[in-house]
């Protein structure tokens, strides 16, 4: 394992470590061996989404789809094969995938510091491939270039939504981003790309006007604890984010942010939370935060690896169970924002998973039912835990 000193001097240089959480450097080292083909991609050519305008037909439901197949690095779980499952089945989608172009650095620097930007893209073209934190997040020759591709997915699909064009959206996106600080790239995530999309829609490009209320919900396994620090003391942007607590990367505790109450909330949930547990928290926590907030868009980091048999964490989801907070999700978003939502991949490291998921969260964008009998097929064998006393302090700290 190559370590690069560049970043890793860089980190120490603005800030010392402060996540007490062991690094999970023994779990990351597993394989993904798949031999399912790759299907042809057929992109609708659009002009750009920021700038220009652009004509979709007949769609209500788009897509951004960002491989990277040269951001790899051996033996490491976040990985092109991730997709692999997933890409032969998304022309079964009544969805249309849109082409997409870089972010520009302007658009990176939304949220990141010019400093983290040039370090890593010197990095990445001088020094690569190597490790660059304890994760390990790792870099590759093309992952400066993969990263602003994966941002700029996610900008694209913004686009479509604010300007009309799409009703909701998916930004299937790698390298992933939620766990990205404005001065750090971390656990596996080079630039925060939700966060970099939520500034996009506050900017009010293409001739729109900025929107002033915009809300993420994360539901990754793991806490966003970049998209948290990028928007600590921004009122233009309420974060809640669920996730397993004691694992990476350490944060996202109930009394994280005790001058944000109900604008920065906070779930973490013991080991197995399952269907239950989140049903209960999209119910009781999710709709009372969307209530109270009222964003004018929503944005979600969907990790699929808050499913059971993941092989980095130990939560308790289901694909049925990935179907139905989607579902909830999307209801708040059409009570709220006119229906404008944009779902935005994070983790998940098993690629049935992944493909299960993604399938739920089309079935939700689109109103279909295709994904009924496989979403359910996959049940949790194991009995969830009691997390009653969770949700309910969530909801007294933040008065819900």
């Amino acid at each position: 394992m190559r370590h690069l000193p560049s970043l890793y001097w860089y980190w120490v240089s603005i800030r010392r470590l402060r996540f007490a959480c062991p690094p999970h450097a023994d779990e990351a080292a597993v394989s993904f061996a798949s031999s399912v083909p790759h299907a042809s991609t057929t992109f609708v050519t659009l002009r750009s989404a920021r700038n220009k305008g652009y004509i979709i037909q007949n769609m209500s439901t788009v897509y951004t789809f960002v491989r990277s197949p040269n951001h790899v690095y051996p033996d490491h779980p976040e990985r092109p094969a991730r997709l692999d499952i997933l890409e032969p089945r998304l022309k079964s989608f009544d969805a249309e995938l849109i082409n997409t172009e870089p972010a520009t650095r302007e658009e990176i620097g939304y949220i990141h510091n010019p400093t983290l930007i040039d370090t890593l893209e010197k990095v990445c073209r001088e020094e690569a491939p190597g490790i660059i934190d304890y994760a390990p997040t790792y870099v590759t020759p093309s992952s400066f270039d993969d990263a602003l591709l994966a941002a700029g997915g996610v900008i694209t699909c913004t686009g479509a939504v604010l300007n009309n064009d799409a009703k909701n959206a998916f930004a299937i996106v790698r390298p992933p981003g939620h766990h990205a600080e404005p001065d750090r790239a971390m656990g596996f995530c080079l630039f925060n790309n939700v966060a970099i999309g939520a500034r996009h829609a506050l900017a009010g490009a293409d001739g729109r006007p900025p929107l002033q209320r915009v809300a993420i919900i994360d539901y990754d396994a793991h806490h966003g604890n970049g998209t948290q620090a990028a928007f600590l003391n921004e009122e233009r942007v309420a974060f809640l984010s669920t996730h397993q607590w004691g694992i990476y990367p350490g944060t996202g505790w109930i009394e994280d942010a005790p001058y944000a109450k109900k604008r920065i909330v906070n779930v973490p949930l013991p080991a197995g939370a399952g269907d239950i547990a989140y049903e209960r928290v999209a119910d009781e926590i999710f709709r009372p935060f969307v209530e109270n907030y009222r964003p004018q868009m929503i944005f979600v980091s969907v990790g699929f690896d808050a499913h059971w048999s993941d092989p980095i964490t130990t939560l308790g989801l289901s694909s049925a169970g990935y179907l139905t907070l989607a579902r909830k999700v999307i209801q708040l978003a059409e009570e709220h924002c006119d229906g404008k939502i944009v779902f935005v991949l994070e983790g998940g490291y098993d690629p049935m998973n992944v493909a299960n998921g993604a399938t739920a969260v089309f079935d939700a964008l689109t109103n279909s039912q295709l994904s009924e009998a496989a979403a359910l097929r996959d049940p949790n064998p194991r009995k969830e835990p009691d997390c009653e006393s969770r949700i309910q302090e969530v909801r007294k700290w933040h008065a819900f």
